[in-house]
């Protein structure tokens, strides 16, 4: 009874690793936690750095001396200069629009107040100018409490920038970087598993990028249109109200609806007419690219059904928020290409002749 006791003891060094593994999961989970905005700034960086590394690698083959240093730096001033010249052409709407709005502001308020104009007979046919009359002392004070989280706003301000700047370097450093990191990895391997993994790192690089550019393409596409729409109908700031649309519709799977909801809701503050000439453009625009825009984008960038897609997106948002949405679908395509690899070259094929039963029967005589 002893010899058995003394047999199924556990040994004090297994005891003592299992709690130091414990603890170190425990430290590890924390210490993620604690630089997780880190974390996400690096995720972002290395999303565009996969997404730029093709362009790279293609300027510098056509360049003399085949210098990656020169291919990236001019890579990356490209970039630059688009991401420039987009929030020009941004910024430009957003302020001829926020002046006009500035400008007649007050007599927009005094045209509610007194229950004319747009806002006005808006106010008035849903009853809510009585409400605003009724409760003009709360709605001023809810709306001087408004300014106290100013100081909260200006430090988010220079958090997005200093995060912009960090994602910029990381990921200007992973391109130029990221040859030499690759390659030394892939020399712990065999000639013919590195050829391999470098196969499926490009076809990974390919998805991002092409998801990357189409999204793009929908997006303008989506704004331009919805401009003309508003022109079309009358509707005020239609030069704001477009330039939004076009980038909450990078946001997959709800990015359109947002934009929908804000195009129609100013449409409506114009006239009831504008309103739902909004609605059934929204409505032929949604059908339109995500039975023929979005379908042939991600068939041949990142080639996933639409069922992937939406599983996709909706556990990415779960564990991510807006950041997952916008990573769901390229890293769906890369676990679909990773495992597609792992399939062909370790799990096999189907074999040519299925069989069923401890007899290895074929499965066409069973039947």
């Amino acid at each position: 009874m002893n010899d058995v006791v003394a047999r199924e003891r556990v040994p004090v060094r297994t005891i003592l690793t299992t709690i130091g593994l414990v603890l170190a999961t425990i430290a590890l989970i924390y210490a993620v936690i604690q630089i997780r905005q880190v974390l996400t700034w690096i995720v972002i960086a290395a999303f565009f750095a996969v997404a730029l590394a093709p362009l790279v690698g293609f300027l510098e083959r056509h360049l003399p001396g085949r210098h990656r240093a020169l291919a990236t730096l001019l890579v990356f001033l490209l970039v630059l200069l688009v991401l420039i010249g987009i929030g020009a052409l941004f910024a430009v709407p957003l302020a001829t629009e926020g002046k006009n709005l500035a400008g007649q502001l007050p007599d927009l308020i005094s045209q509610a107040r007194d229950g004319r104009g747009p806002i006005g007979d808006l106010l008035r046919r849903t009853n809510a100018l009585q409400y605003v009359q009724t409760h003009q002392d709360q709605i001023k004070s809810f709306a001087s409490g408004l300014t106290t989280p100013a100081a909260g706003i200006l430090r988010s301000i220079a958090t997005g920038v200093a995060g912009a700047a960090t994602i910029f370097v990381l990921a200007y450093l992973m391109v130029l970087e990221g040859p030499k990191i690759v390659d030394g990895g892939l020399n712990l391997f065999p000639p013919d598993t590195a050829g391999r993994i470098r196969n499926v790192a490009n076809d990974c690089a390919r998805s991002v990028t092409g998801y990357i550019s189409g999204n793009l393409v929908i997006s303008v596409i989506c704004g331009i249109l919805t401009y003309i729409v508003l022109v079309v109908s009358g509707v005020q700031f239609a030069g704001l109200i477009a330039v939004f649309v076009a980038v909450v519709d990078l946001i997959p799977l709800v990015g359109a609806t947002i934009g929908a909801v804000v195009g129609v809701a100013a449409a409506f503050i114009h006239s009831v007419p504008a309103g739902i000439a909004l609605i059934v453009f929204f409505v032929v625009y949604q059908q339109v690219e995500n039975h023929l825009l979005q379908p042939v984008v991600y068939a041949r960038t990142v080639k996933l059904n639409p069922l992937t897609v939406i599983v996709a997106i909706l556990v990415a948002v779960e564990l991510a928020g807006i950041l997952g949405s916008l990573l769901a679908i390229p890293v769906a395509s890369m676990i679909q290409v990773i495992a597609r690899d792992l399939w062909d070259h370790r799990a096999g094929r189907p074999k040519p002749e299925p069989t069923v039963g401890e007899d290895q029967t074929p499965a066409l005589e069973e039947s």
